[in-house]
């Protein structure tokens, strides 16, 4: 892509506003801009295409998230190279500018019933180990952050990997993805029941079990409603 390219977005950019909240929620759009189109919702920015260029996907932050936007601008300027990861092409006052990655999240395959490959899954362990020898730290890494193309994976938002600490997502996925997937593959799993799930996993600490008593209630769970 010529570099200059990207750049034919800013104008409709420029009469977007994303906006943040106290709540920790979705942020909220306001403003209009013809052929400027937005494809996911973050608690930070929001994703938009623009029809001129759709292979750009540009990441708009709100103004009290620009000090992530920096830090992510960071990242993946230190992970050029690794296939797994959109390609980044530049930035504007609040927006990056990377590489446009189609198709369904892990979440969508669940909903929709679309089945998940081992490879994917290979694909996301290779992807960790790559990052962590870029000297970065992958987490965070979720249902709504791995796209599966063409039986491959690809993983989104880097924003975190320059945190410390292991908040283990992606390692309690791989063993669901183990020891459950197996029972539910190519079945379309109710959005409630996911949020069910999704709820009782954070508050793991508070009900005082561990993830291997938790999983043995989601499968009864998921053998109740999925017969």
């Amino acid at each position: 892509m010529a570099a200059p390219e990207w750049r034919l977005a800013e104008a409709a950019i420029s009469r977007m506003k994303v906006e943040g909240n106290d709540r920790n929620e979705e942020v909220s759009l306001t403003g209009y801009a013809e052929g400027l189109h937005c494809v996911g919702l973050g608690t930070d920015a929001a994703v938009f295409i623009y029809e001129e260029v759709p292979d750009v996907a540009y990441k708009i932050y709100t103004d009290q998230a620009l000090h992530k936007k920096e830090r992510e601008r960071e990242v993946y300027k230190r992970l050029e190279g690794i296939p797994y990861f959109p390609a980044f092409y530049g930035e504007g006052r609040n927006y990056l500018a990377i590489g446009y990655e189609p198709g369904p999240t892990l979440l969508d395959c669940l909903i929709q019933g679309i089945p998940v490959p081992p490879q994917v899954i290979a694909d996301v362990e290779d992807a960790r180990q790559l990052v962590r020898a870029r000297g970065l730290n992958p987490r965070d890494i979720h249902l709504k952050n791995v796209v599966v193309q063409d039986g491959r994976g690809k993983v989104l938002d880097v924003s975190e990997y320059v945190l410390e600490g292991d908040d283990h997502r992606w390692d309690h996925l791989l063993w669901a993805y183990q020891l459950f997937y197996p029972s539910i593959e190519g079945k379309q799993i109710p959005l409630w029941l996911l949020d069910f799930v999704k709820n009782g996993y954070r508050r793991l600490d508070e009900a005082n079990l561990n993830l291997e008593e938790y999983g043995q209630r989601v499968s009864a769970l998921f053998s109740r409603f999925m017969k």
